[in-house]
């Protein structure tokens, strides 16, 4: 039996600003293909690139365990993964070189591959595993074992004869409970904790309830897990918690799913097993605005511990969000909020600038609402187009000297549109300080209101209205400037 290796393509130091962060996940995809693997009775093991200086590295590894198959299976619930950025791209490239330096076959599974597999192909990968990959690969690796060359019957890859061959899809897997619980063993979770406990003070892992999202966001690209929506059941979720908190001391869960608890009754059913299992734990996910208009919903995740969510409110002009094919409602933006607020879940949004034929009043219109709801975080982007979307096929003849960012901090914007790239850089550091400064004056004003409630954090961010101010100020006259030099 040949000893399967998996690694990722995922090097932490190659983005900036997430190393900067210092909150790192671990792969949670490469763990739950490595488990199914082990658990079928595989000799495997597990390189974990996140803290890795260079693709390199690999090279001792590989000398060192000598498998007969490398996969490369990046994790598909980490949004990261899905941006396609090329510092990881080539990363990979250069993993595939090493191995087949060495005579080692190479599978790869990501969001990349799955958009570009003619090129890993060329690269040297031997096949591409597309979409849903943990079934796919153990019939591939099955075959292999047993020496067969005809890899035509199995749905799902692409690979490379006297020409390419692309398979059909495999259908995306329903039962998920089938899964075994992923094996944490498999990694060292030590470096994780400790840079989450420095930067955070508590160290959170990360989880997936369900695979897929069946919205339409006509920017939003779903490679992997596709625009089905298949759910866990809430006794095998509270299953692996059980696992988390036994085995690694954990306090805090992302629940990494890109809408969680979509599923009729789920959240409820979900409530009721962790209170009868009387466990204690804080977790942040991700929804919707207009699924968290229930008040009866929102009071029970705030009941056991959910104490931030993230929703893609995009942008606060509702042509916009309608152009986007959204779904939601700059009144179900509002009602969320202040239900989340209501019951001590702190809301953040995931704000989006750049779209196709936005104006000065759609972006004037998206920072008020940034300060008027003043959410606990924001997290801003530039649309930006991958393959497999709506929003891909309207600019993609744009796109010739550059398709993907860097590092996920790079904020190009990679088509024309009303302003310049450079306008909306200033405008993604314009809108945090101005944030940032709105945040500030609420802490002055409280110090003042209430001097006997007073403690040292908040003072430090009262006095950051003073900084933050005159460089609000400052990014605005810039921003000015860019407009009148488009007019």
């Amino acid at each position: 039996m040949k000893k399967v290796l998996f690694t990722h393509s995922y090097f932490l130091r190659f983005d900036s600003k997430q190393w900067e962060s210092g909150r790192p996940y671990p792969p949670l995809g490469t763990v739950y293909a490595a488990t199914l693997l082990k658990s079928e009775g595989y000799n495997i093991s597990l390189w974990d690139s996140m803290f890795s200086k260079d693709p390199e590295d690999i090279k001792e590894i590989l000398e060192k365990e000598k498998p007969g198959i490398l996969v490369i299976y990046d994790d598909g619930f980490n949004y990261l993964t899905k941006m396609c950025l090329t510092n990881m791209r080539n990363a990979a490239f250069r993993m595939i070189q090493i191995a087949k330096g060495l005579g080692i076959q190479v599978i790869v599974s990501s969001s990349d591959s799955t958009d570009r597999y003619a090129e890993y192909l060329m690269k040297g990968a031997d096949f591409i595993l597309h979409g849903e990959g943990e079934q796919t690969l153990l019939e591939l690796i099955q075959t292999l074992e047993q020496g067969k060359t005809d890899f035509s019957g199995i749905r799902g890859i692409s690979f490379c004869r006297e020409s390419i061959i692309k398979n059909p899809p495999r259908d995306v897997l329903k039962a998920l409970d089938s899964l075994p619980i992923p094996d944490w063993s498999l990694i060292s979770l030590e470096r994780y904790a400790q840079l989450w406990k420095k930067s955070a003070g508590y160290f959170s892992m990360n989880m997936s309830t369900t695979r897929g999202c069946p919205f339409k966001c006509n920017w939003c690209a779903k490679p992997i897990y596709g625009n089905r929506y298949n759910s866990r059941s809430p006794e095998n979720v509270v299953k692996e918690i059980n696992y988390l908190i036994a085995n690694f001391g954990i306090d805090h869960i992302w629940f990494c799913d890109d809408i969680f608890g979509l599923k009729p009754g789920w959240v409820g059913e979900f409530v009721h097993c962790v209170e009868r299992e009387n466990l204690s734990f804080r977790f942040k996910i991700q929804s919707r605005a207009d699924l968290l208009v229930d008040e009866k919903l929102v009071e029970g995740l705030a009941r056991i511990g959910c104490d931030e969510i993230w929703i893609g409110a995009e942008s606060g002009s509702q042509k916009i969000l309608d152009a986007m094919d959204k779904g939601i409602t700059l009144e179900q933006i509002h009602k969320s909020t202040d239900l989340m607020k209501k019951n001590g879940i702190k809301p953040c949004f995931f704000i989006q600038f750049g779209y196709l034929d936005e104006t000065k009043t759609d972006i004037d219109s998206t920072v008020e609402l940034i300060t008027t709801l003043m959410p606990e975080q924001i997290g801003i982007s530039v649309s930006y187009p991958l393959p497999g979307t709506v929003f891909y096929e309207k600019v993609k003849n744009e796109l010739v000297t550059k398709t993907n960012w860097t590092d996920s901090n790079e904020m190009a914007l990679l088509f024309r549109n009303t302003y310049s790239p450079k306008f909306y850089k200033e405008l993604y550091q314009y809108v945090h300080y101005h944030y940032r400064k709105h945040k500030a004056k609420s802490f002055l004003a409280e110090c003042i209101d209430k001097p006997f409630q007073v403690n040292r954090k908040k003072i430090i961010r009262a006095i950051s209205y003073f900084y933050f101010s005159p460089l609000s100020h400052w990014k605005k006259l810039k921003l000015d400037k860019l407009e009148k030099a488009l007019a």
